[in-house]
């Protein structure tokens, strides 16, 4: 299509004026639609072939934000060199001819370079450029040129076209929300990609017609550049572009971590924020603002009070309420950054650059929180930092130009003494706990919030002295004996001294207990006690007259060793080397240096991975015990994985799955695995409640044959597993095993 004659041809401005606007905003919104699903998409192809690990996640991620970034350079610089026309012509051949890569596939040259015994980082940016980035970088850039395209029309929105931005976000949610609750519950990935190929088809055509619909000028054969009025930006411009993006951006990866490590570690709980992120763009590039920047500014501390009454008071409430409240301090605290964001827009000539050091802003956002923070931080502090940074950039009020300079600092000083002091004085007097933390935190909390709410500076530096005035008071009351944080979450090692034992936290989930008492040290406790389901697993597995190795995936604090007898060989499987450390470290737990007398090895890396590499049938019991946790790694629960199994296992075999958790019903897509590999399976939940030291759990033995399960068969405590669920490599659905 030669777009020079069609954008002469194009001329009745009755035309323009109904359809310019509409095919504009259909074009943004499904571009923003294709960039968000395209980022799970991918990421889910690739997950298999690297184990499932967070890390490919979070190297997925910055290798999209990147490209973002790239995206928006590649926009100001196409703005800046070429004509209009010239830049719809270049920008529609460069999307028709990456869409040479669609649908997605990984070729066969790029599966032989995986490596199997380094890091696979290399090769999965190397994968995602290959398989994805000329699209991604092209469709990041759809968004700022289309809407520098549309200020040239004589559009009556021409001279302020930063609503579309807000059309965008809206595809961005659109998309976010679909493919948990849509795409992937009715598609496989490779039915997802021809849909995702037969989209960006319809935005290639969207694309050209928004060129064709472009309003005629009378130098349209001139560069852009010599078309505008000079407008410059200062530094310190960019530096605020930089820094409104960059708090809603840390805030949400920050919050999402922490209710995942410290509130609750409920599946998926990432969509919410990054959602809830989207809708303050909206609302802040929307044409109509149904919530004003002064009344965000304060309604912000107002939730961020009532936040803090509820932590610190802890009252018997569901954690849904905690959950709502952490998201409501984030969704204002966005809402301001993002207003304060939209006010500081430029003039359209500006746009790409404007949309440029947002994209900066955004990246470094994510880089801090997903790289460098794990690394500086063995907990989630990143998350009350950014909540400090995001009241520093609420507008300057008249209260605090009237503030003198000496009362700025004066003020939080006091507030970091008073908290300090009461911390001291407080904890020398009997009084009810929550009593105690409503004195020493939630009267220096309320205090701040009376005399310093409408003083933006003041309360933020208040706000930081009382966080920091209440560390001691707090890292008392919890006794953590270690943390440790790194991609793969955070680990805890916990204990008390009015406590019988030391419990090992992932986020906020128990993997771990040991008795502090020495005679009862080597004794198997919390989901793996000897009269509960693993026990008798073990009886049945310690019956068979020849006995094969062991294998264990998910390490934990090693409790499962206790029942490692002299003789007996086991592998341990874990892709975390923090939990190997904690687990080894006989400061922390003993059940591998003092209890497990089997000869053992503990294998590093992802344990379907690993189980490649161990000779056809060699084990006489596999146990699964990775899914407590709310990341539940898929690719252990597909039909590939089960054939794997099944490879490594004796004919006599069994396979034993943990399946405790608060939030997922596994048990219809293991019944669904078993009956499509020929295996009996049977399910027992242990209702252990009133011992120290024992937890309930849930259990699913498999093996070929009945005869293979021995007394577990004929046991009523078990009975058949239910359900017909099946997952695959290539389809799974996470949504549909919710409680």
């Amino acid at each position: 299509m030669n777009i020079d004659v069609e954008l002469n041809r194009v001329n009745t401005p009755a035309v323009r004026a109904t359809v310019l606007a509409p095919v504009f905003a259909l074009a943004l919104f499904t571009s923003a639609a294709l960039l968000f699903w395209v980022q799970p998409l991918i990421a889910k192809m690739l997950l298999p072939l690297l184990g499932g690990a967070p890390s490919v996640w979070n190297t997925c991620m910055v290798f999209f934000q990147a490209l973002l970034l790239g995206g928006y350079a590649y926009a100001l610089l196409l703005s800046q060199r070429f004509s209009l026309r010239n830049q719809a012509v270049l920008h529609a051949m460069l999307l028709l001819a990456a869409g040479f890569v669609l649908p997605f596939t990984l070729s066969n040259r790029v599966l032989a370079l995986l490596p199997t015994q380094s890091s696979p980082i290399g090769w999965l940016l190397l994968a995602l450029l290959v398989t994805v980035g000329p699209p991604f970088l092209l469709l990041s850039a759809t968004a700022p040129l289309l809407q520098r395209w549309f200020s040239h029309s004589t559009h009556k929105a021409a001279r302020d076209p930063y609503f579309l931005y807000a059309v965008s976000n809206a595809g961005s949610m659109l998309a976010l929300l679909g493919f948990p609750f849509l795409l992937e519950p009715a598609f496989a990935v490779r039915t997802q990609s021809w849909i995702w190929a037969v989209g960006y088809g319809v935005l290639v055509v969207l694309v050209i017609s928004c060129a064709i619909l472009l309003n005629g000028r009378k130098a349209e054969h001139a560069a852009v550049v010599t078309e505008e009025p000079a407008v410059t930006v200062e530094p310190a411009q960019r530096f605020e572009w930089v820094l409104f993006a960059f708090v809603p951006s840390t805030l949400m990866l920050g919050v999402t971590t922490y209710i995942a490590t410290d509130v609750a570690s409920v599946p998926l709980i990432w969509i919410i924020p990054l959602a809830l992120y989207l809708l303050t763009f909206i609302i802040a590039f929307g044409n109509k603002q149904f919530i004003k920047l002064p009344w965000t500014s304060i309604l912000f501390p107002s939730a961020l009070l009532l936040l803090g009454a509820f932590v610190i008071l802890s009252p018997p409430i569901s954690v849904w309420v905690t959950i709502s409240l952490h998201l409501l301090v984030f969704f204002l605290a966005a809402l301001v950054s993002h207003q304060r964001l939209a006010q500081s827009r430029p003039h359209v000539s500006k746009l790409p650059e404007y949309f440029l050091w947002i994209a900066v802003g955004g990246v470094l956002g994510g880089i801090f929180n997903a790289l460098i923070a794990p690394l500086l931080l063995s907990t989630p502090l990143e998350y009350p930092a950014a909540i400090i940074l995001a009241l520093l950039v609420r507008p300057v009020t008249d209260q605090e130009h009237k503030t003198k300079s000496w009362m700025r600092i004066a003020f939080p000083v006091a507030i970091f003494v008073l908290t300090f002091g009461l911390a001291l004085t407080v904890t020398h007097i009997t009084m009810p706990a929550k009593l105690e933390n409503g004195i020493v935190l939630l009267l220096p909390l309320f205090l701040c919030f009376v005399f310093a709410a409408r003083r933006p500076f003041v309360f933020a530096l208040s706000l930081a002295a009382l966080m920091l005035a209440s560390i001691p008071y707090i890292n008392a009351a919890n006794r953590t004996l270690v943390a440790e944080r790194n991609f793969f979450g955070v680990w805890r090692v916990t204990t008390n001294p009015n406590e019988e034992f030391r419990r090992l936290y992932h986020g906020s989930t128990v993997h771990g207990v040991q008795l502090n008492d020495p005679a009862r040290k080597c004794e198997a406790t919390s989901y793996y006690h000897k009269d509960g389901p693993l026990g008798q697993v073990f009886a049945v597995y310690n019956s068979k007259p020849s006995i094969k190795p062991v294998a264990a995936t998910g390490l934990g604090a090693g409790t499962i060793g206790t029942y490692a007898a002299q003789g007996q060989e086991w592998d341990f499987y874990d892709i975390d080397p923090a939990i190997v450390r904690i687990a080894s470290d006989p400061r922390l737990f003993t059940f591998l240096s003092d209890c497990t007398k089997a000869s053992y090895r503990v294998i590093l890396g992802d344990a379907r991975l690993r189980l490649r590499e161990a000779p056809p049938g060699k084990y006489g019991l596999l146990i699964m015990d990775a899914f407590s946790s709310d990341s539940v790694p898929a690719h252990l629960l597909t039909t590939e994985a089960m054939n794997l199994y099944l490879d490594k296992l004796s004919t006599d075999g069994l396979l034993a799955f943990h399946i405790s958790n608060r939030y997922l019903n596994l048990e219809p897509l293991l019944s669904g695995l078993s009956r499509r590999a020929g295996l009996v399976g049977y399910i027992r939940r242990d209702e252990e409640h009133n011992v120290v030291g024992r937890y309930p759990s849930l259990w699913v033995v498999m093996a070929r044959n009945d005869s293979a399960v021995g007394a577990i068969a004929t046991d009523n405590r078990w009975r058949r597993v239910q359900g017909d669920m099946v997952w695959t490599d290539d389809f799974s659905n996470i949504l549909s095993l919710l409680k």
